[in-house]
């Protein structure tokens, strides 16, 4: 049985951020996933498929994922994109203040556990401090799946993990989100990171179970020596 699932990994922006493009080629309905740096680019990929953005998911508020200014440069983000399309701005609700210019009704206030269907598509919604109080990961599984999908923003990298020395990160929210959470997926996942820092665009959770060192941890206390908070 062919899969109607509707999968893009675009590398876009000088900091190799990706942004997803995932839907179903059934109801020509798609979620952009960080969108920013070229909204133009995104919207074209989208168009050149004949599928409609209806949602826009966030997998938290730093300027490379969403827009903003960044450095004294602009960077197109959702505010771009809610000036061209009819979308919904799926944000965790603990980081809706930083996306303070839009109107409350072009977003959704997220948190983990939440289900959010596009086109027939659902995605899970995994929320993983740690990088950022309201960082979330986006899992796909289900009947348009033939194998579970992680997009973890930067929570989890190839062969690392987000860093937790910017504002409101934290070593210890980190070190639970990746062992009460993502760790806990089924082998078969495979990893989809916010970013192209690894030799390869994707992984799988067994693959980064074996040899990702930021999953090797047994401790809190090691974990955190690590960091360099030991």
């Amino acid at each position: 049985m062919k899969s109607s699932l509707y999968f893009k990994q675009l590398q876009i922006g000088s900091m190799q951020n990706f942004v997803y493009l995932i839907g179903s080629t059934e109801t020509r309905k798609a979620a952009v996933i960080d969108p920013a740096w070229d909204i133009e680019t995104i919207l074209s990929h989208a168009a050149a498929d004949d599928m409609e953005i209806t949602h826009a998911l966030v997998t938290h508020t730093h300027p490379d994922h969403v827009g903003s200014w960044l450095r004294g440069a602009r960077i197109e983000g959702v505010e771009e994109l809610l000036a061209r399309t009819k979308t919904k701005i799926v944000v965790h609700r603990a980081e809706a203040e930083f996306l303070k210019s839009l109107s409350p009704s072009d977003m959704v206030k997220a948190q983990g556990g939440d289900v959010i269907d596009v086109g027939g598509l659902s995605i899970k919604l995994i929320h993983t401090p740690g990088h950022t109080p309201g960082s979330q990961c986006f899992l796909l599984d289900g009947p348009l799946i033939s194998e579970p999908r992680l997009i973890a923003g930067d929570t989890l990298f190839i062969g690392s993990c987000g860093r937790v020395d910017f504002p409101g990160g934290s070593a210890e929210k980190m070190y639970e989100s990746l062992t009460q959470k993502l760790m806990r997926l089924p082998d078969e996942t495979i990893l989809f990171p916010g970013h192209n820092y690894a030799a390869k665009p994707q992984s799988t959770m067994a693959e980064q179970k074996k040899t990702n060192p930021y999953l090797q941890f047994h401790s809190l206390d090691a974990f955190l020596a690590a960091m360099g908070y030991g």
